[in-house]
């Protein structure tokens, strides 16, 4: 049987993937697509949102189609986690025509792809190619490596100077390893800032890699798949910070909360108080579902710095808990802090 081609997404907290992943599978032209989602954090929001939209077979459905991995970034638990699930929808493989693996935000590309030069895997899958998303305006604001006029005039002046944190390294790794960069929320910039991020991202990403800009994920399927790289056999190609190391480490101080409530919320209420935990802490990104009073449709919410978005995805099921479910993610966060911040009346 030929190898089921797999299209890795990559990119920084809150840049846009899940929102990519659910309009190619809305918009698949007739593909049958499985999805691999890593999040970090135990509670699956990615995963039950693509699952609200997935479109399958007759003989299929959304569990079957939609697999989650919440017990760590991928990167760390290749063997643990992702070799198992791949085996196991390398095993439904006459039924696929292509799958797509979501990586955490936090997550490094290139440990990943190497799995795929497992004998078990790689005589039946390989990686079509590697998707960076990249935010626009959390990158012109500077949010995620800083701003971009200081970083150039500090290296320019002095080559040897070492400003990188665990996060530029990560940034940096995900660029690298890129086959497309899909620059995203350029609506958030004027055209001469997204035009500036976008040419200096080109001095980042290697040689021939193209930047397109995109609004809500709305990327032709042709684009993000079909690139027949077969990275894992070109990896040394694509240099990582990490490529000499025995292992690598994360932050350890980045870690993911739960919110779970039973409580409804106003949206604009509850999108205030995130705005002001955001502005005393360091968060880095927030998603969730959200109970709304009197509303029978489930408000979707997702934040990356102080931006917030939001919409209704579906009605509540009747078998399922109307609770508001949030994931919060950023450095040294406190359980009990977060929690009196949003339940003060």
């Amino acid at each position: 049987m030929h190898k089921i081609p797999v299209t890795v997404i990559t990119g920084f907290l809150g840049a846009g993937k899940t929102t990519l992943v659910r309009h190619l599978l809305q918009n698949n032209q007739g593909r049958r697509i499985a999805v691999l989602v890593n999040e970090f954090g135990e509670m699956g929001i990615d995963g039950d949102l693509l699952r609200s939209c997935q479109i399958c077979d007759e003989d299929e459905t959304p569990e079957t189609n939609i697999v989650e991995l919440t017990n760590g970034c991928l990167c760390c638990t290749v063997q643990e986690e992702f070799y198992p699930t791949m085996q196991a929808l390398l095993q439904r493989r006459d039924r696929l025509d292509a799958i797509v693996v979501e990586t955490s935000g936090l997550a490094l590309p290139k440990p990943l792809i190497q799995a795929f030069r497992w004998e078990e895997i790689r005589n039946a899958a390989t990686v079509d190619g590697v998707i960076t998303v990249v935010d626009c305006q959390a990158l012109a604001e500077g949010t995620l490596v800083g701003d971009l006029d200081a970083i150039a005039a500090q290296r320019a002046a002095d080559p040897n100077l070492d400003h990188e944190t665990p996060l530029e390294e990560l940034f940096e790794d995900q660029l690298a390893c890129a086959d497309l960069v899909l620059l995203t929320k350029t609506d958030g910039v004027t055209a001469a800032i997204a035009q500036k991020t976008q040419t200096w991202l080109a001095e980042q990403v290697p040689l021939g890699v193209k930047i397109v800009p995109c609004q809500q994920g709305a990327v032709a399927a042709d684009l993000l798949l079909g690139f027949n790289a077969a990275v894992e056999d070109h990896l040394e190609q694509r240099p990582s910070h990490h490529d000499h190391e025995e292992d690598h480490d994360h932050d350890d101080e980045i870690n993911a909360i739960q919110i779970v409530s039973d409580r409804p919320f106003d949206p604009i209420a509850l999108i205030e108080r995130l705005q002001t935990l955001v502005q005393a802490q360091e968060i880095y990104r927030i998603k969730g579902f959200v109970a709304v009073p009197d509303k029978p449709m489930r408000l979707v919410l997702q934040g990356v710095g102080n931006r917030f978005d939001s919409f209704y995805d579906r009605p509540w099921q009747p078998e399922e808990p109307r609770q508001t479910r949030l994931v919060i993610i950023g450095r040294n966060v406190d359980q009990g802090e977060i929690e009196q911040a949003l339940f003060l009346e």
